[in-house]
């Protein structure tokens, strides 16, 4: 890796050898010839050898020099490929996208979201991994997140695609037997299913006619998972702030109903998330477009 920053002297050469000669060279490069001369001078005294014959009339390569064109040319081909690649990368959407994403919104939204982004970018292919907890980018891997959450990492370039409002609500058949909280302090009567990776989980947050009231609630199930959660709502057994992504169409189909109204509960957004201090890819842009243009601004999963 310590000659790396010979490059520059290599480059300087070859472009010697192309073009006949150092002024055509210094012409081409936009250097004098002092500073032409200069740089061969030293690229021969860090190899040990003379790289070309100098007279006022004629320049030809040494043995050395003429082997030596030969793998800086293709060395230096082979760098001028590797940037026009990464070229290439940055204004075309191509090749592998790595994403994360929760999976309750994985599942619902994200996955039908993907076949007509493919579609619309056939040279992009997509590794999608769900899981609820929050992975690192860059040690595992990732291109880009998506996170439900109030507040962004800091580390990381944030993006918002949609709102994520958070409804209480439950099953009509749980309110006829257990009545419908009118009050926040009311939920201390109620069998409250609690989502694990919210912090704290048991309490929960409603802003109000009074303001802010936190609840310390308790429940006979704690899951990690929402449509776990939705399955026992739907079933009767308790209630729960829920995202409107995962329980808008239950409440237009009449399947749940909502609880306190008058109160919000504190809600998140939902953000595409990617490392800071990367260029940011036409993969990666125009992944965050499409999501962005789908889900936002006023999502259609809202009831």
């Amino acid at each position: 890796m310590e000659n790396l920053g010979n490059l520059s002297g290599m480059a300087i050469f070859a472009r010697v050898v192309e073009e006949k000669g150092f002024s055509a060279a210094a012409s081409a490069l936009g250097l004098s010839k002092s500073a032409i001369s200069k740089q061969l001078a030293k690229l021969e005294d860090r190899l040990g050898v003379r790289l070309l014959n100098r007279t006022t009339r004629r320049l030809s390569l040494t043995d050395a020099g003429a082997a030596y064109y030969e793998r800086a040319a293709r060395i230096l081909a082979e760098a001028a490929e590797a940037d026009r690649a990464m070229s290439a990368l940055v204004e075309a959407p191509r090749g592998l996208l790595r994403v994360n994403a929760p999976m309750s919104f994985g599942v619902r939204h994200l996955g039908p979201a993907l076949p007509d982004f493919l579609a619309q970018h056939p040279e992009v292919s997509i590794d999608l991994a769900l899981n609820d907890r929050v992975v690192d980018l860059v040690d595992e891997g990732f291109d880009l997140a998506i996170r439900i959450t109030k507040m962004p990492d800091s580390s990381l370039v944030a993006r918002k695609l949609a709102d994520s409002r958070r409804l209480l609500c439950g099953a009509p058949d749980y309110f006829r037997k257990r009545g419908k909280p009118s009050r926040p302090a009311q939920l201390k009567d109620h069998n409250c299913l609690i989502y694990s990776y919210t912090a704290p989980a048991e309490d929960w947050r409603f802003t109000g006619p009074e303001g802010v009231e936190t609840v310390r609630v308790a429940g006979s199930l704690r899951a990690n998972n929402g449509d776990i959660l939705r399955e026992a709502m739907l079933a009767g057994l308790g209630i729960a702030p829920m995202p409107s992504f995962l329980v808008g169409d239950d409440l237009r189909a009449g399947r749940l109903e909502l609880a306190l109204p008058g109160y919000e509960v504190s809600g998140s957004g939902i953000y595409a998330v990617y490392p800071h201090g990367r260029h940011l890819l036409a993969k990666v842009r125009v992944f965050i477009d499409y999501l962005a243009a789908r889900f936002g601004p006023r999502p259609y999963w809202e009831p």
